[in-house]
Protein backbone atom coordinates (compact mmCIF):
# COMPACT_ATOMS: atom_id res chain seq x y z
CA UNK A 1 0.00 0.00 0.00
CA UNK A 2 1.25 3.64 -1.22
CA UNK A 3 -0.36 7.20 0.02
CA UNK A 4 0.66 10.31 0.30
CA UNK A 5 -0.28 13.15 2.64
CA UNK A 6 -3.58 14.60 1.34
CA UNK A 7 -4.99 10.86 0.20
CA UNK A 8 -7.67 9.39 1.53
CA UNK A 9 -7.91 6.39 3.62
CA UNK A 10 -11.24 4.42 3.11
CA UNK A 11 -12.27 2.06 6.12
CA UNK A 12 -14.56 -0.53 5.45
CA UNK A 13 -17.05 -1.48 8.14
CA UNK A 14 -16.33 -5.06 9.79
CA UNK A 15 -19.56 -5.43 11.87
CA UNK A 16 -22.89 -5.17 11.44
CA UNK A 17 -24.08 -1.00 12.09
CA UNK A 18 -20.79 0.39 11.48
CA UNK A 19 -20.54 1.43 8.11
CA UNK A 20 -17.72 3.10 6.28
CA UNK A 21 -15.67 6.08 7.15
CA UNK A 22 -13.26 8.17 5.46
CA UNK A 23 -9.94 10.16 7.09
CA UNK A 24 -7.27 12.19 5.52
CA UNK A 25 -3.99 10.92 5.76
CA UNK A 26 -2.18 13.95 6.76
CA UNK A 27 1.39 12.17 7.49
CA UNK A 28 2.85 9.51 5.82
CA UNK A 29 5.46 7.28 8.48
CA UNK A 30 6.74 4.35 6.71
CA UNK A 31 9.39 4.92 4.18
CA UNK A 32 8.39 5.21 0.23
CA UNK A 33 4.62 5.98 1.08
CA UNK A 34 4.16 3.12 3.16
CA UNK A 35 2.33 2.48 6.33
CA UNK A 36 2.69 3.95 8.96
CA UNK A 37 -0.17 6.89 8.65
CA UNK A 38 -0.98 9.76 10.77
CA UNK A 39 -5.17 10.35 9.94
CA UNK A 40 -7.70 12.97 10.81
CA UNK A 41 -10.71 11.98 11.50
CA UNK A 42 -13.72 14.52 10.51
CA UNK A 43 -14.21 15.04 14.02
CA UNK A 44 -10.58 16.76 14.44
CA UNK A 45 -9.23 13.32 15.94
CA UNK A 46 -5.68 12.02 14.99
CA UNK A 47 -3.72 8.93 15.44
CA UNK A 48 -1.09 7.10 13.87
CA UNK A 49 -2.28 4.17 11.77
CA UNK A 50 -1.84 0.77 10.24
CA UNK A 51 -4.21 -0.03 7.78
CA UNK A 52 -5.65 -3.82 7.10
CA UNK A 53 -7.36 -5.39 3.92
CA UNK A 54 -10.39 -3.70 5.08
CA UNK A 55 -8.97 -0.26 4.15
CA UNK A 56 -8.59 1.14 0.46
CA UNK A 57 -6.62 4.32 -0.50
CA UNK A 58 -8.32 7.02 -2.51
CA UNK A 59 -5.86 9.25 -4.56
CA UNK A 60 -7.03 12.74 -4.79
CA UNK A 61 -6.07 13.06 -8.21
CA UNK A 62 -7.93 9.44 -9.14
CA UNK A 63 -11.03 8.27 -9.30
CA UNK A 64 -10.31 4.63 -9.12
CA UNK A 65 -9.08 3.43 -5.38
CA UNK A 66 -6.56 1.13 -4.84
CA UNK A 67 -7.01 -2.03 -2.73
CA UNK A 68 -4.47 -3.10 -0.19
CA UNK A 69 -2.96 -6.27 -0.96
Amino acid sequence: MHASKGDRLLVHGRTVGHGDHVVEIVEVLGPNGEPPFRIRAEDGHETIMWPGPDCVVQHPKSTEPHTIH
